[in-house]
Formats: C-alpha cells, sequence, structure tokens
C-alpha cells in the first residue's frame, strides 16, 4: 500500500521478539508504502509524522504486531466449506488476526489424493490467495497435503511454483510412519512441514503418536495441545526434549495441556518454540478471537508475561515460517493492532487485561500500512479509543 502511515501516542508498544518484549522509549511508529520506517518518540520523528497521509493516534494505548494465526483452515476465498461461513477472514482482521498460514486446504470438498491433484489444490490456493487479501490479510496459502503418490520431481515442481508449505497426516498412508520419505522429500526442497498430533480429528485422519513424530521429524509439531485430543504427557515432553521441532499451541486443543506445555517451555528456557494457531474453522467453529483468547488463556495461566505471550503469535510464528510481518523492526510488514484494557476491566491496559484473562478491546488494525478497522466489531470496547486523521468516514461508520 502506498503512502505514510504515523502512529503516535502509543502508551507501551509490544515488539513481537519475546526476548526484549517491549520496544524501549518509543511512541512512534512509522511506514512508509506498507513497511515500517521509523520507530522512536514522536519527538525526535516529528518531521516524519508531520509528512505522513495519515496519522493514528494511539491515546496512550498499546500497538502490537498483528496476530499470525499459524493454523487457519482456508481452502478458496473467503469462504469455509467446513462451516459454510463467507467472509470469515475478514472477521479474523476484526481479532486482531493481520496473516493467516494455511495447514493444508483440506476442507476442500472432494478433496484429491493423487499426486497431481495435491500438487494442483496447492498452487491454485497459493496463486489465489496472492491475489486475494481478504480486508487485507495477508493468507500464506497453498500447503501440499502430502501423499505416498509423492515423488522427488513432484516437490521440485512444488518449490519451482513457489509453495513452500506441507501439511502431514491427512494423506492415503497404511501407518503414519510410511510418511517418512515425503516429509524429507518437501523438506530438501524448503517446504516447511507441519504434522497432525494426537488423535484424528475428522474422518480419513489417524492419531499421530510421539513416536511417529519423532520418526518423521516435521519441522513444526501441529496443535501439540491436541488438534482436539492431546498427546500423553510422557510423550508431549519427549517431543520437547528431545527434539528442535516448532511447538503449537491452538485454541481448538487442550487447554490444560496448553498450560504445561507452556510453563514446561518457560522453566527449561525453550520459549523461542512456542507458536500459537486456532486451529480453525473446524468442528471448534469460525472464532475471530481464537488466537487472542488463547493469548490471555497462556498468560493469565502461566504467569508469563502476557508481550512474551504475543509473541508467540507474532515473532515466533514469523521465524518459524520466514513470513515478512509478526515483529516492530524497521523493514517489516507494517501490521499492527492498536489495543487497551477493555471498557469497564479491572486493569488500565491491555497487558494487564492479558495478565487477568480479559480480552483486550482492539481500536484499529493496520495491514501493509493501511487502517482496516477502526473499533473492532468482535472484541470488546477498547477503554482508550485511537483518533485518526484525516477522518476515514467508511471505517468510523463501520464501527457502529
Amino acid at each position: 500500500m502506498s503512502g505514510t502511515l504515523a502512529i503516535v501516542g502509543a502508551g507501551e508498544i509490544f515488539s513481537g521478539d519475546w526476548r526484549e518484549p517491549i520496544v524501549g522509549d518509543a511512541d512512534t511508529v512509522v511506514a512508509r508504502d506498507g513497511v515500517i520506517e521509523a520507530i522512536g518518540r514522536r519527538a525526535d520523528l516529528a518531521g516524519l509524522v508531520d509528512q505522513a497521509d495519515v496519522v493514528l493516534d494511539a491515546e496512550g494505548s498499546t500497538v502490537a504486531p498483528g496476530l499470525i494465526d499459524s493454523h487457519c483452515h482456508v481452502v478458496l476465498g473467503d469462504y469455509t466449506p467446513r462451516q459454510k461461513t463467507v467472509d470469515f477472514l475478514a472477521s479474523y482482521v476484526h481479532g486482531g488476526i493481520t496473516s493467516v498460514v494455511s495447514p493444508g486446504e483440506i476442507h476442500a470438498q472432494g478433496r484429491p489424493h493423487s499426486a497431481a491433484g495435491v500438487k494442483a489444490l496447492a498452487i491454485a490456493a497459493k496463486t489465489c490467495f496472492d491475489n486475494f487479501r481478504p480486508n487485507g490479510m495477508t493468507v500464506h496459502a497453498g500447503a501440499v497435503v502430502l501423499e505416498p503418490t509423492l515423488t522427488d520431481r513432484d516437490f521440485a515442481e512444488l518449490q519451482e511454483a513457489g509453495v513452500r508449505l506441507a501439511k502431514f497426516g491427512f494423506g492415503l498412508y497404511e501407518d503414519p510412519a510410511d510418511g517418512y520419505d515425503q516429509v524429507r522429500g518437501a523438506q530438501a526442497h524448503g517446504i516447511t512441514v507441519m504434522c497432525h498430533s494426537g488423535g484424528a480429528s475428522i474422518p480419513g485422519s489417524k492419531p499421530i503418536t510421539p513416536d511417529h513424530l519423532l520418526h518423521l521429524a516435521p519441522d513444526v509439531c501441529g496443535h501439540i495441545n491436541g488438534g482436539p485430543t492431546s498427546l500423553d504427557a510422557a510423550g508431549v515432553d519427549r517431543i520437547i526434549e528431545e527434539t528442535d521441532m516448532a511447538l503449537q499451541l491452538v485454541q481448538a486443543g487442550n487447554l490444560k495441556s496448553a498450560v504445561r506445555i507452556a510453563r514446561k517451555c518457560a522453566e527449561e528456557g525453550r520459549l523461542d518454540r512456542l507458536v500459537i494457531g486456532s486451529d480453525t474453522p473446524t468442528g471448534t467453529g469460525v472464532m475471530p478471537l481464537g488466537v487472542i483468547k488463547t493469548v490471555a488463556e497462556v498468560a493469565s495461566w502461566t504467569g508469563i508475561d502476557p508481550a512474551v505471550v504475543w509473541a508467540f503469535a507474532t515473532g515466533n510464528n514469523a521465524r518459524t515460517w520466514d513470513l515478512p510481518a509478526g515483529l516492530i523492526e524497521i523493514g517489516r510488514a507494517a501490521d499492527l493492532v492498536v489495543l487497551d484494557a477493555p471498557w469497564g476491566s479491572t486493569r488500565d491496559d491491555a497487558r494487564s487485561a492479558l495478565a487477568i484473562g480479559d480480552l483486550p478491546g482492539i481500536s484499529a488494525v493496520i495491514t501493509s500500512g493501511g487502517v482496516r478497522a477502526l473499533r473492532s466489531r468482535n472484541t470488546p470496547a477498547a477503554a482508550r479509543r485511537a483518533r485518526v486523521s484525516p477522518a476515514l468516514p467508511h471505517l468510523e461508520a463501520a464501527a457502529h
């Protein structure tokens, strides 16, 4: 998006980096042509702010990287066949989700299993979403579902077509362990492999055990807290201790398991491996607040700093899948949210509200440097509401 946006008046800025979760000595972020250009104090950036096409005043509330849903079941277009719902992705933007990662377009009706079919579906999904951004969201789609028919030549073709994602767990394997060659083949061609874990989620899938995961060695252990049925605790501990795969916590999983995993990772210095997704739309439903709800639950039940947990859903996702957004850093995509304690909360800001399990109120969502929403239609009202100049009447009207 062309033009310059200045976000001023931030009371606090989440960085998206769990190691240094708060951007120090800064209240202003400036984006030009969809990319973060400067971060600092307004007084020091006055020239850039004065020249901005749009100025958004956070009014003392929190600015953070937009959430990345690393497990969102897209298919084609803004429609989910699983729940027969349209415009669900546009609604997820109102939940602070500015990017999603597909775990395979497995809900496509009549989903193919042949090598030609799974390649065609992945390439079609990727290229369609390259040209379609629902409410400004970036959709990283086109995750090839691994099948025993896929060969090295197929993975080379997928790589050439720009496919960078794969999902294991829904192919026609007699035993999940038989997918070893396809997992290695995908990884050899630069494709990040997410693997189902735990009990079967839908007809046609099989349970995948810790032994399977240790053998297959994917890049990401999908919904390690259950999708929706969790692995046993001892098996989870083996995955945490004996591998370096990313550990995905999801809303559509087992909360007790998610809390235990997060605590263990905090105690053992493994927070860099935690990533968050919603694992929706599924039988759990369409959940625009699925990711922010997981952030609130994990933060409030574990005592981990909410700004750190926010990083699991932003910077950690960005690093795991090599995405352009997710961190408030110069040169990163300007996908941002402005949020505050919800109106009526016992706390005074977004960070402390999340710490007690309250869902913050979102008062602005920005993607590619453009304001997409003012006052979320899905979260509670923010105690302090962002103001934009010049006025954006179409967004103001949509906020009521």
